[in-house]
């Protein structure tokens, strides 16, 4: 993994201190590396409505979106878990959104990793090239 891989882990691994998951107990921590070299953290945030709740991988890219980012490289995903944590459904929707090629990188509580791809974990996605096709 590359020096700025790494980083991108370390932030994901630090977002996940700030997990909002009162309900849940299972802390997520994400960040996302744009294409211009930007790093944005994001943690978990529960409600008790579990239908407000948002992911650690929404917040992060949604940061990054806010402050005009519009292409992701990487994404970093980082839990309390011995296994790997996998982006949901709606958060491989929303990373596709953004880059069709991201490297997907998991970090399970070991620190160890394992590299996977959007399109590994989306094959034949709905993107916006469906649309302007």
């Amino acid at each position: 993994m590359n020096e700025r891989y790494t980083e991108l882990v370390n932030a994901a691994i630090a977002a996940k201190e700030f997990s909002y998951s009162p309900y849940s107990h299972f802390r997520v921590g994400a960040a996302i590396l744009s294409e211009d070299g930007q790093i944005f953290k994001g943690c978990n945030i529960e409600n008790v409505s579990y239908g407000a709740t948002n992911c650690a991988e929404r917040t992060a890219i949604f940061k990054g979106v806010s402050e005009g980012v519009k292409s992701i490289k990487a994404i970093a995903i980082t839990s309390d878990e011995e296994d790997f944590t996998y982006p949901c459904g709606i958060c491989r929707q929303v990373i596709c959104e953004f880059g069709t090629e991201v490297d997907i990188i998991l970090v399970n509580n070991k620190g160890e990793t394992r590299m996977s791809s959007i399109e590994e974990l989306l094959p034949s996605s709905f993107s916006k090239e469906t649309l302007l096709d």
